[in-house]
């Protein structure tokens, strides 16, 4: 088995500068022109194996950020006008999610063939791996059109999409018109190429507690996923707007991880768009900040553990110059000693009263960002009120963050007692390039309550746009339709945007020169605004998505 799927070897993220200290020929898989995945062995799984190898080197887990727009968002005014009739033709929407429905009739042209391009499915091993990498298998439009002229498509292309989310965001993307069902995607011309991720690895979720039989990814398949598609549009030789509608609370919020740095990148080379997700925490009550100026610079928060979360983890980032300790209470009141920060420490401390057990690395530099991070699991999580004491070690102000788990990672009975909604956008959405989105609800022009909010933690303005994202029409497994809500539906309909604006500039010849850098500019320039808020702002960005008017500005150039 390639070490890279085997649950005895831990995937580390390492800089490629490193890569011949530890090279012995099948322990290293590239990710990027940056970064590659380290195998080392699991050995005896201690969850201070965290502590052991850097925070950083392990993958974050993502989760998906999902459960007639086209008017709202211009789209409409831009297809009907003759001059534009922008709907896809030259371009390819990339996927990265929980696979595709390649059945279903919404992607397939009107003879009956698949307008997918390629399927890398990452979860299925009994055949061929695309070129250069080393797990899962390549699906070429030839294969799924022969699975689709059989009696039996999955004994040839044995890929589905058990949850759904991936047909759906790709359907409100690149969806073909269905009269019947008042559906249509907003790039129908468009073609696809789609990564199907495997599950994350047992080790991966043991470390960050997550229970068992609920569904994440890890960030390292995510970005070998993007390096994939890449290469189909280069093989191709055709512009690329990917769709990424998945997020994860892990990490320091302020854009400089690895995923978010590889984005950052692509952005700005000609010919690709990218649209993140901003993520749905903004009322899940899973981030708390507290800012404390005056003596005795301490600060008292609490967190309700409700009876579904057994077992999870949580991040506590400081912001300010001096150090930070902690000490923990119990609903019954049993203590931890105070728990002072280190190099390289992990505790580990077990209840006399209550089965819980917790772990804590309080780490003085957490080595990718520099600041002190505070990472907290626990075993056995007694329900009720936990309560947390901070407090500077140089006694001096202090200011943090913390962070719960995004997503299904644990229930919405486990929050923070004095939660802030702010600084709760998913990464990678806190990176400084990338296209952020937000969704509002296109009937009433309201923001979605559960749209993560911004700034980043280190202030970069996100989200950058809102988009339609409250109920989009969208296609289903099993030649269903039903709608999605929630930021990963409004992040499809903006990558809808990017791919009209990559058709105007590139395939007619336009800007061919044109990068996502420039289009997320254009898309924000050209935002609908409301002349009683003031932007940019952190819930919407610099305005409502506005294609129609992106254009009649560009008429003026």
């Amino acid at each position: 088995m390639e070490k890279i799927l085997d649950n005895n070897y831990y995937d580390l993220i390492i800089n490629n500068v490193s890569v011949p200290l530890y090279d012995e020929g099948d322990n290293i898989t590239p990710l990027n022109i940056r970064h590659s995945v380290l195998n080392v062995p699991v050995g005896n799984a201690d969850p201070c194996n965290l502590g052991k190898y850097p925070y950083y080197s392990f993958p974050s887990l993502y989760t998906p950020t999902s459960t007639v727009s086209h008017e709202k968002s211009g789209m409409g005014a831009v297809q009907r006008n003759p001059y534009l009739n922008l709907n896809g033709r030259g371009i390819i929407v990339g996927i990265i999610d929980t696979g595709i429905d390649y059945q279903h009739h919404t992607f397939l042209f009107n003879d009956g063939t698949s307008r997918i391009l390629s399927l890398w499915d990452q979860s299925v091993q009994a055949g061929t791996p695309p070129e250069h990498f080393t797990y899962g298998t390549e699906y070429s439009r030839d294969m799924i059109n022969l699975a689709l002229a059989s009696g039996n498509p999955l004994s040839i292309v044995p890929s589905n999409d058990a949850d759904g989310h991936g047909t759906a965001i790709a359907s409100i993307i690149a969806g073909s018109p269905e009269a019947e069902q008042n559906f249509s995607g907003i790039v129908p011309f468009a073609e696809l190429a789609v990564v199907k991720l495997k599950e994350a690895k047992k080790n991966l979720k043991d470390l960050f507690f997550v229970p068992d039989g609920i569904s994440c990814y890890q960030e390292t398949d995510l970005m070998l996923g993007i390096t994939y598609l890449l290469s189909i549009a280069q093989k191709a030789n055709r512009p690329l707007a990917i769709c990424i509608a998945m997020g994860s609370s892990q990490g320091a919020h302020d854009g400089n991880g690895a995923f978010s740095n590889y984005l950052n990148y692509l952005v700005r080379l000609p010919g690709y768009g990218i649209a993140v997700s901003a993520g749905n925490q903004g009322n899940a009550r899973r981030h708390y900040f507290n800012f404390t100026q005056q003596e005795p610079f301490t600060n008292q928060f609490e967190l309700r553990i409700g009876e579904k979360d057994s077992m999870f983890s949580m991040e506590i980032w400081p912001s300010a110059l001096g150090r930070l300790s902690i000490d923990i209470t119990t609903p019954n009141r049993e203590s931890t000693k105070l728990i002072r920060p280190g190099l390289g420490e992990c505790r580990r401390f077990k209840f006399v009263f209550t089965p819980s057990v917790l772990w804590v690395n309080n780490m003085s530099f957490e080595e990718e960002s520099g600041d002190q991070l505070i990472l907290l699991r626990v075993q056995n999580a007694m329900p009720g009120i936990w309560s947390f004491n901070v407090q500077s070690m140089e006694k001096e102000p202090l200011a943090f963050h913390s962070w719960l788990p995004a997503g299904g990672l644990i229930s919405d009975d486990t929050f923070f007692l004095n939660s802030n909604p702010g600084t709760t956008i998913n990464s990678p959405g806190n990176g400084s390039h990338q296209l952020t989105v937000t969704a509002y609800n296109q009937f009433n022009d309201s923001i979605l309550t559960e749209a993560s909010r911004g700034y980043s933690r280190n202030n970069y303005v996100k989200p950058d746009i809102s988009a339609p994202g409250h109920q989009i029409p969208c296609a289903l497994p099993g030649n269903r339709f039903g709608t999605l809500t929630g930021t990963g539906a409004a992040t499809a309909h903006a990558t809808g945007a990017i791919a009209m604006i990559l058709e105007w500039g590139i395939p007619r010849g336009n800007y061919t020169t044109l990068s996502g850098n420039v289009i997320n500019s254009l898309i924000t320039r050209g935002a609908r605004r409301q002349s009683s808020i003031i932007y940019p702002n952190n819930i919407w960005g610099y305005g409502m998505l506005d294609v129609n008017e992106l254009f009649q500005r560009l008429t003026n150039i």
